[in-house]
């Protein structure tokens, strides 16, 4: 989860760090044990050159990585995440870098991925900018985002055939969560920006990035014609720099 050194978001999940090492490190607890890795982990090119997470969090994502035969180097701007991921994985690279700002040179990495953090950046248009500069010549960037959909409105109950309701306006940026999720003992509050899908397409687009794949994720473990079988929870999708 990347944040920026200032701003609303960045203080949010700072805030928060010690609640989602806690609540990203017991296996099964969350969608990304449940389903949501394996998913995403069809969007990437076979192990080749270097890899650059962004938006690490306490690193469990480039710790697959690794697992997987990925050579995978991690950020993220929270110095209490970079210090659990590295406590995790001693031998690993994991910085304390603004997605904003990496300290990498052009062309250093052959695949970029973001794997649920770019609806925690407030600049991430410039993040995307960035993370394509640091990305070679026909490599890919991958990305997970919660789903637009999915941030701009609610279900309106539990219930299977719950109705889902966009009560703002799905076209408006505006920032989403604080609300407190229990679960298992652990508490969590999530703090994100919503963003339709044409302003992370605009970004993409304006730095050069092809999208050649796209994934629109719900949750697999639902009941059969449960409500968010019907709405997808996340949005995969891989570009590569033309």
């Amino acid at each position: 989860m990347t944040r920026q050194k200032s701003g609303s978001l960045a203080q949010a999940w700072d805030a928060e760090a010690e609640s989602w090492v806690a609540w990203a490190r017991k296996p099964g607890h969350d969608s990304y044990w449940k389903f949501h890795r394996d998913i995403f982990r069809e969007l990437l090119p076979p192990p080749a050159g270097r890899v650059l997470d962004v938006g690490c969090g306490e690193g469990r994502f480039p710790r697959d990585l690794k697992s997987w035969g990925y050579d995978a180097s991690a950020v993220d701007v929270s110095p209490t995440l970079i210090a659990a991921a590295r406590e995790a994985d001693p031998v690993g690279e994991y910085v304390v870098a603004d997605a904003a700002e990496l300290p990498f040179p052009d062309g250093a990495f052959a695949l970029v991925t973001a794997f649920m953090s770019l609806q925690d950046i407030d600049r991430y248009d410039e993040a995307i900018a960035e993370m394509t500069r640091v990305l070679v010549d026909g490599g890919f960037f991958c990305i997970a985002i919660v789903h637009p959909l999915a941030s701009a409105g609610e279900f309106q109950g539990r219930e299977a055939d719950a109705p889902f309701v966009i009560s703002g306006s799905y076209l408006e940026s505006r920032r989403v969560g604080g609300t407190v999720y229990t679960r298992n003992g652990m508490s969590m509050t999530f703090h994100s920006q919503h963003r339709p899908l044409q302003a992370y397409f605009d970004s993409l687009g304006a730095n050069k990035l092809k999208v050649d794949r796209l994934i629109e994720v719900p949750d697999v473990t639902d009941v059969p014609g449960g409500r968010w079988r019907r709405v997808p929870n996340f949005l995969d999708l891989r570009a590569q720099k033309i």
